[in-house]
């Protein structure tokens, strides 16, 4: 007897079920891809060569081009760092689509870091190389951008849920 192909509406609401389950982690991964590359977009536009003292001498705003990854590790290398952006990226949103249901702060985590490796990854695709442009003058940190610091939050996020798991576990 020959099997019939899934329905459009069986995987409408299997595709719906998969997303609400972790609605958090793509709510978190939006926000940060929006936010990363809007204020990408702002920079890019309003200070391409130019610096914004947002707070002189401990913020600024600077436009940069970072064409590796962070702290400019693997300079010139956008290449294999564009792949790697797309492959953490599809790893991710298979652990949305598949995975049984996380804990809140493992959807926090996990999409932070989904939307701040896309951010990164949009650049390294469309433009050749990462826009940065926080500026941390006061401790002379490398100028980083909205991506980086959702896939720092992100890292947080997971710290605390670990933690949490550890503190309700006898």
């Amino acid at each position: 007897m020959a099997s019939h192909p899934p329905q459009p509406d069986f995987l409408i609401k299997h595709f719906t079920k998969q997303l609400t389950k972790h609605l958090w982690f793509w709510f978190a991964a939006v926000i940060a891809v929006v936010t990363d590359q809007g204020s990408k977009l702002w920079v890019s536009q309003a200070l391409i060569r130019k610096s914004w003292a947002v707070w002189p001498g401990i913020l600024h705003f600077t436009y940069a081009e970072n064409r590796g990854a962070a702290f400019s590790w693997f300079d010139g290398h956008i290449e294999i760092l564009k792949w790697v952006s797309l492959v953490v990226s599809l790893a991710l949103i298979a652990l949305g689509l598949f995975s049984k249901k996380l804990p809140r702060w493992e959807q926090w985590g996990y999409g932070f870091i989904l939307g701040g490796a896309m951010g990164n990854g949009i650049d390294r695709f469309f433009r050749g190389y990462v826009v940065d442009f926080i500026d941390v003058q006061f401790v002379r940190f490398a100028n980083f951008n909205i991506a980086d610091s959702f896939i720092t939050i992100g890292l947080v996020c997971l710290a605390i849920g670990i933690w949490q798991l550890q503190k309700e576990s006898p």
